[in-house]
């Protein structure tokens, strides 16, 4: 690995390779964030309940809610569903767990002059109840995610989820991944018979891991300090000071001894206790809404320089996924043009935020004029890269086929629509929500045609600094 870099030269060299910068003389606007939900439920990023993108399902968890628009001719029957989703709500990986022990640690130590401290004292009596054994594994609410999911997208597409139809179930091989699969299999219930009493889930790292598999992600990306400049340099900025400073205080600790680490772990305990336990913790008292946007900002900074769009291995390194979805599509309209059936009418595939966040990117989604930096959290206030909107708990991206009869012209026999999280996606080329097969394949040619996971993962044979490459 390479050294650090400290936060205060994180700036000239870094950021012209990394990203451009703004136009100079464009007028900057401070915007002002519309409130996500009530509290801070809003501002938890990859950590977010399903929830928060679709509030309807508090009240009933298998409505589809006020309605996807949009919808097809009566004419169109879907030939094929292709779902990515992400797993369900688990419990803190043990290095969280563990971060989160010293604190409550810490605490507990002070808690005996703790008397004119009640916020210290609150969580003192807190009881720890998380242990490293836990690790990233699919809570009870997270499996509940995927059997509602699973019963809420056969409401939605019957045809498709009809009796004897053919169910191809893969999933990363993390055991919350396993644990989905088989909550959403559980969730279609014992009325469908998909050719066999259990349907085996594949397990699949090279499409829903591709990340581990692409050496130029990992070794300039995943193990390269340098390349979290500006994640590292918006912790030790204004922003996060004032978030630190204000943290201290309802403590009654001295700043010295709190860290951004360490916050942003007591601000994801609360997002953990909502998500697993439908409680609002002690944890929670420490933030308001605005400090809740700063962490906010904090985890999309990560998700945008380690996931999205800050380096463009990032997406590239998804090309194996995408194209593989289309490789299905075109298989299923062909095995239509033959009039045969369709050989993999359902293929869902339980993967991470990790896989998502990429294909988005790759495929052009949430990506905002100007670069996610240290240096213009205000600027970003309305912006479109926000991970909790995009890859809660349970997120999905869902590609439908249509055959559609009495159509004017050949080229509009196949149609597609896309959903994520169950609400539909406008493409890029038209602005609509459905698109011919034939545009929709046009668009993306030059990724179909001309992304190789291989050349793209392979690590440059020259010896160059990462920044310099990326």
């Amino acid at each position: 690995k390479r050294r650090p870099r400290s936060a205060s030269s994180c700036g000239s060299r870094a950021v012209v390779a990394m990203a451009p910068r703004r136009e100079a003389g464009l007028p900057l606007l401070l915007l002002v964030l519309p409130l996500a939900s009530a509290g801070l439920s809003g501002y938890f990023g990859t950590k977010s309940r399903y929830e928060e993108v679709n509030p309807h399902l508090v009240s009933d968890p298998l409505s589809l809610g006020p309605g996807v628009g949009g919808s097809l001719p009566a004419s169109c029957t879907p030939l094929q569903l292709r779902a990515v989703l992400r797993h369900g709500t688990r419990y803190p990986t043990a290095g969280q767990i563990r971060r989160l022990g010293e604190l409550h640690a810490r605490l507990l130590r002070r808690a005996a002059g703790a008397a004119a401290c009640p916020a210290a004292a609150a969580l003192a009596d807190w009881p720890m109840w998380y242990e490293e054994s836990l690790d990233g594994r699919l809570a009870p609410q997270g499996r509940r995610d995927m059997e509602q999911l699973a019963r809420r997208m056969a409401a939605r597409f019957p045809a498709l989820f009809a009796a004897r139809r053919r169910l191809a179930l893969a999933s990363s091989s993390k055991h919350r991944c396993l644990q989905s699969g088989a909550a959403f299999r559980r969730g279609l219930g014992p009325t469908l018979d998909f050719g066999g009493d259990e349907v085996e889930v594949e397990v699949n790292d090279s499409l829903m891991r591709f990340f581990d598999h692409c050496a130029k992600f990992v070794a300039l990306v995943e193990e390269n300090d340098t390349a979290m400049c500006q994640v590292n340099a918006f912790k030790e900025g204004p922003e996060m000071k004032k978030v630190l400073e204000k943290v201290a205080s309802a403590l009654c600790l001295p700043v010295e001894e709190l860290n951004a680490d360490l916050v942003q772990v007591a601000f994801l305990t609360c997002s953990y206790e909502l998500a697993i336990k439908n409680v609002t913790s002690p944890w929670c008292s420490l933030f308001s809404e605005e400090d809740a946007k700063v962490l906010e900002y904090l985890n999309d900074l990560k998700q945008y320089w380690k996931r999205g769009y800050g380096y463009d291995i990032n997406s590239r390194s998804s090309c194996i996924l995408f194209q593989d979805i289309f490789q299905h599509l075109d298989k299923a309209v062909q095995e239509s043009k033959s009039s045969k059936p369709i050989s993999s009418p359902l293929i869902v595939q339980v993967g991470h935020a990790e896989t998502l966040q990429p294909l988005l990117a790759l495929m052009g989604y949430f990506k905002d004029d100007e670069p996610l930096l240290a240096s213009n959290y205000a600027r970003h206030a309305q912006r479109k890269f926000r991970s909790g909107r995009i890859v809660p708990y349970a997120a999905n991206l869902v590609f439908v086929l249509y055959h559609c009869d009495h159509v004017n012209a050949s080229q509009e026999e196949y149609q597609v629509q896309l959903l994520l999280n169950e609400k539909l996606l406008s493409f890029h080329h038209s602005n609509e929500t459905t698109s011919t097969y034939t545009d929709l394949k046009d668009y993306y040619k030059d990724l179909l045609e001309n992304c190789h996971f291989k050349e793209e993962c392979e690590l440059p044979k020259v010896n160059v600094t990462a920044v310099d490459e990326l």
